[in-house]
């Protein structure tokens, strides 16, 4: 049996690190608005996206097994100042995201074990856990890596459990929806492409080992191994808890922000007089995934960052603690954007939550952006580098290779463009937001280049 290096990070910890960052509970809910035909929307796009975008991210992996991930690879196709700019809104997007997941904690909490909580202590519980993500972060990979290998477990356990008990369910008490053959046939239109869309915001994650590769265990060969390993497993787990939301809250009535929480709730409803605590258990633990799905996107994202020229050349991202080396204030700045926007959260009320959502749709964009240069850059390197080995290539040669990078971008570029499309229209604080916010995002990045160069 081969030795793992002291402090690599195996493959059975690739796997749960990837599992952990793209398998997310609050946010997978909402394709199951459409019925049971959402779990053949899931099915299709991890046949024609999930598929193709993992095989790329293999390829890539194997061959070009430098930190920073993808701000490695697109530097080594299309440069510096691109690689920048993708680096930048990897960050970006995290920042922006944080909030939104601590939010959906301190409200599950709440309404799990505290229902009468008084909304600053929400809001206090929600800075608090964010703070708590930044302090993970500067500690080190090492910490990061077990804590994600933890969570992996528990979601698998939890979506499993949660599938389990839909079955149960369903033979007690009857199915909330219709699972007949004729249930799983799809219409396609807008709501379908939509939801397709929303399904591949989910599916996003793969690349984020690869930003400690370095840290990782022979990864030419084990890279590749952890993409089928995960992808399957991430698939099935997304469509067993569709599955056991179904069965669970009529399709026209699920929350798509706290969809997950209710139909627990109605599903513990089989345990009879040990409901409560068996919905307990299984939120608390629902929970900590949540913290855990952050501690490896902050990772990611700053790993990525760390890499990038400008890091290395200015003192606020370029600065590394003391004692673990790690680039603190990269950690710190997340944690401060993250408390300012969850203070206008809970401080202010209306229009300001309002506005906190559509700043959280705003980060959905930047988080697709990156992955518009991803696509291109495996083509260009294979034509461009074809001196460096390949220990995995996508199958089928370049028909295979091209195939799967122009449907991977298609999908993203169809998401941002569906972003900026409402039922109701133009709504100037929504449009705006997202595109004065993405531009001046993305002058910010462009400066802060500039001034490295300097």
């Amino acid at each position: 049996m081969e030795k793992i290096e002291k402090n690599k990070v195996s493959l059975f910890k690739m796997v749960s690190f990837t599992v952990c960052g793209i398998v997310v509970l609050d946010t997978f809910v909402a394709p199951a608005a459409m019925g049971v035909s959402s779990i053949t929307v899931w099915l299709l796009t991890a046949l024609f996206f999930f598929i193709p975008y993992g095989l790329i991210n293999a390829e890539l992996g194997a061959t070009y097994p430098d930190d920073g991930g993808i701000y490695s690879w697109v530097k080594r196709a299309f440069g510096e100042f691109h690689a920048s700019l993708v680096a930048w809104y990897y960050w970006v997007n995290v920042a922006f995201w944080m909030p939104a997941v601590f939010i959906a904690f301190s409200t599950w909490f709440s309404m799990a074990f505290a229902p009468n909580i008084n909304i600053w202590i929400l809001g206090i519980l929600a800075i608090a856990m964010c703070w708590m993500i930044v302090g993970v972060g500067i500690r080190g990979v090492d910490l990061s890596i077990t804590v994600t290998n933890i969570a992996a477990i528990c979601k698998v356990a939890v979506l499993i459990v949660f599938g389990l008990l839909g079955t149960i369910y369903a033979v007690k008490h009857g199915s909330a929806n219709d699972f007949s053959l004729s249930a799983f046939s799809l219409s396609f239109n807008f709501n379908t492409i939509a939801y397709s869309s929303a399904i591949v915001y989910n599916l996003l994650g793969f690349e984020l080992i690869s930003s400690i590769a370095s840290k990782i265990d022979k990864p030419e060969k084990n890279i590749p191994k952890m993409t089928i390993l995960a992808g399957v497993l991430i698939a099935v787990l997304y469509i067993i808890g569709t599955y056991g939301l179904l069965v669970a809250i009529p399709a026209d009535q699920i929350d798509p922000l706290d969809g997950f929480f209710y139909a627990l709730k109605e599903l513990c409803s089989i345990f009879g007089a040990g409901q409560i605590i068996a919905f307990r258990i299984i939120i608390s633990i629902a929970l900590f995934t949540l913290v855990s799905n952050m501690i490896s996107w902050t990772l990611g994202g700053v790993e990525v960052l760390d890499e990038a020229e400008f890091t290395k050349k200015t003192k606020l991202l370029g600065h590394r603690h003391s004692k673990y080396n790690t680039p603190d204030y990269s950690y710190i700045l997340m944690g401060v954007i993250s408390t300012i926007l969850i203070v206008m959260n809970f401080v202010l009320s209306g229009s300001a939550n309002d506005a906190f959502w559509t700043i959280l749709s705003f980060s959905f964009l930047v988080f697709f952006l990156p992955y518009l240069w991803l696509f291109p850059t495996v083509v260009k390197l294979r034509n461009i580098d074809i001196d460096t080995p390949r220990p995995y290539k996508v199958p089928m040669g370049k028909f295979g290779l091209y195939i799967s990078s122009i449907i991977g971008f298609l999908f993203i570029a169809l998401g941002i463009v569906l972003l900026f499309i409402t039922g109701e229209g133009w709504d100037p604080l929504y449009h705006l937001t997202l595109i004065i916010g993405t531009g001046i995002t993305t002058l910010f990045g462009i400066i802060l280049y500039n001034n490295s160069k300097k």
